[in-house]
């Protein structure tokens, strides 16, 4: 993809070259990302040297990166000289170290075979120009209250075909290692501005299907890319240490387990609503200094607005997640009177809205330490019943009726089995605005700023 970006970045003449060999290399590889096809190799391998020869060129613009690239280097010549097998790039993602200078405006050219989450699941190569997105309120929130090491936020300048999909993440666990042994993860990023720009226009476009009357603060966080970005790393950066924290009756990053998707929901929306918790601490905190206490407050309206409209209605029905924990937020606010559709119009009582959040957190929280008592199969009959007192199951699950005394003897597997890929359907109220939302969500896919 061409350069995202007017500034001076580095590579600028050479992106596009670069670019169209990685596009190349990835036309012919394989799922696991090998190149099977013998025909293929010779063109393979010229473009693999066409890579090859920017990246003394790359050290030089990114001395920081000096390592990783000559990494990198040795990992491209030995695929290339081994026949293009499943890529191993241990070497390479061992070197990249992005978590050790979080520095505003400080760029990496990345390039692994990966897969990209919500984008590809096949292991191509992948190339991204980025820089890290570190303000000094988010350094210092980091460095006192909310440490969290790992977490690198950043911004697309320009990237391969991988990242023009809704991907907005690069995580280490996606790298092709061939099967080695898998090293202890020290970073994980994430791109504020994709998630700050899809935000904006979807919200924008729910606000005004839904006739719904936006306060000052959320109509200027609408309006502001740049102030978007920085309070989706604030949110981030929250959100993706409290995985870690709390009372947590499991190991928290259960998506690499066989679970019930609807756990997954809990888990994710424990994160944001433990955001939401300590934006309304940190913006009622007079100590405070003005800043850090603004972006909280605009935090709030990010994680309801996301969470309500974007949440519910991006991608498929199988097993959605993310989606049922927006369905859960909103359907727990409708019910508690915190917000009303009434004459096809949507309206929030502002002033009861936080307590209304931070109920469900609660219970949530609850959850979570009354299981840590529990068996795990308990959690989750629990944790259903949690959903199921706000949002209406399927009329053909078998988890509502009762699941049968074989399967409640039997092996967890059965349990998640029983699950219907769309265990709650969405409501009336969704349907109804999925049929107008549903290509300003789809116009998001691989948006920048």
């Amino acid at each position: 993809m061409p350069l995202r970006t007017a500034a001076p970045v580095p590579l600028a003449e050479a992106w596009p070259a670069f670019a169209h060999a990685v596009e190349a290399i990835r036309a012919v590889q394989a799922h696991d990302g090998g190149i099977p096809d013998p025909a293929a190799h010779p063109a393979a391998r010229a473009a693999v040297e066409e890579i090859r020869a920017v990246l003394p060129a790359a050290s030089a613009e990114l001395p920081h990166d000096a390592e990783y690239l000559a990494a990198v280097d040795a990992d491209l010549a030995r695929w290339a000289e081994s026949g293009f097998p499943e890529p191993d790039f241990l070497d390479s993602l061992v070197a990249f170290r992005p978590e050790l200078a979080r520095e505003d405006g400080l760029r990496h050219l990345v390039l692994f075979p990966m897969y990209t989450q919500n984008g590809s699941t096949d292991r191509l190569l992948e190339a991204v120009l980025l820089e890290v997105v570190w303000p000094d309120f988010v350094a210092e929130l980091e460095a006192t209250a909310y440490g969290n090491p790992m977490f690198v936020p950043v911004r697309f300048l320009a990237f391969t075909g991988g990242y023009d999909t809704n991907s907005a993440v690069l995580f280490p666990e996606t790298v092709s290692i061939a099967g080695r042994p898998v090293p202890p993860f020290t970073w994980g990023a994430i791109f504020a501005d994709r998630e700050a720009a899809r935000f904006r226009r979807v919200v924008r476009e729910a606000a005004a299907i839904t006739r719904l009357d936006l306060p000052e603060d959320a109509a200027r966080l609408l309006g502001d890319q740049a102030l978007a970005e920085r309070v989706f790393v604030m949110w981030d950066l929250i959100h993706d240490r409290s995985h870690m924290r709390g009372d947590l009756p499991f190991d928290p990053f259960m998506i690499k387990q066989r679970m019930p998707y609807f756990l997954y929901s809990l888990e994710e929306l424990r994160c944001d609503l433990t955001a939401f918790r300590e934006a309304v601490r940190l913006a009622g905190d007079e100590t405070t200094d003005e800043t850090t206490r603004d972006h909280a407050r605009l935090v709030q309206h990010a994680v309801l607005f996301d969470r309500i409209f974007r949440f519910p209605l991006t991608g498929g029905r199988t097993r959605n997640y993310d989606g049922l924990g927006g369905q859960l937020l909103f359907a727990w606010l409708h019910q508690r009177r915190a917000l009303h559709w009434t004459d096809t119009r949507l309206a929030i009582e502002w002033e009861a809205l936080p307590g209304a959040v931070l109920a469900l957190s609660d219970a949530i929280d609850e959850l979570y330490w009354r299981s840590i008592d529990r068996p795990k199969t308990a959690h989750w009959l629990a944790a259903y019943e949690l959903v199921r007192s706000v949002l209406a199951p399927h009329p053909a699950s078998a988890w509502a009726r009762g699941l049968p005394d074989e399967v409640l003897a039997g092996a967890p597997r059965g349990y998640t089995d029983a699950v219907l890929d769309d265990e709650f359907p969405l409501s009336m109220f969704y349907e109804a605005l999925g049929r107008k939302l549903g290509d300003p969500i789809e116009s998001t896919r691989g948006i920048t700023a």
